[in-house]
């Protein structure tokens, strides 16, 4: 009986042995959190976009995941309407903003 019972006492010593070292190792090599780098999102548009307000949903989304992005509306020869209609997104969103082609490629 002895020897199950040192058994059982040598089972949990290695496992609290193993538990402390993969917690020592974990707290030196992740020392902190992952550093998600700021992302921009640009989105070209052009034409009369009929899927502009479903992909700026759709990356609203992801930026609720990464909120040090920004989203960046290209306009590469919109119509006036959907130039319209772009501004008032960029405008309705946080991070958001409306540039030409040349101004983004000028960044």
């Amino acid at each position: 009986m002895t020897a199950f019972q040192d058994g059982i006492f040598a089972f949990f010593a290695a496992v609290g042995v193993v538990t402390l070292v993969w917690l020592a190792a974990g707290a030196l090599l992740h020392a902190g959190r992952p550093v998600i780098p700021d992302l921009l999102l640009a989105l070209s548009l052009r034409g009369e976009a009929p899927a502009m307000e479903q992909d700026v949903r759709e990356i609203r989304r992801i930026l609720r995941q990464l909120p040090t992005s920004r989203l960046v509306l290209v306009d590469c020869g919109l119509s006036d309407e959907a130039r319209r209609l772009a501004q008032y997104l960029a405008d309705r969103e946080e991070g958001a903003e409306l540039v030409t082609a040349e101004e983004f490629r000028l960044r």
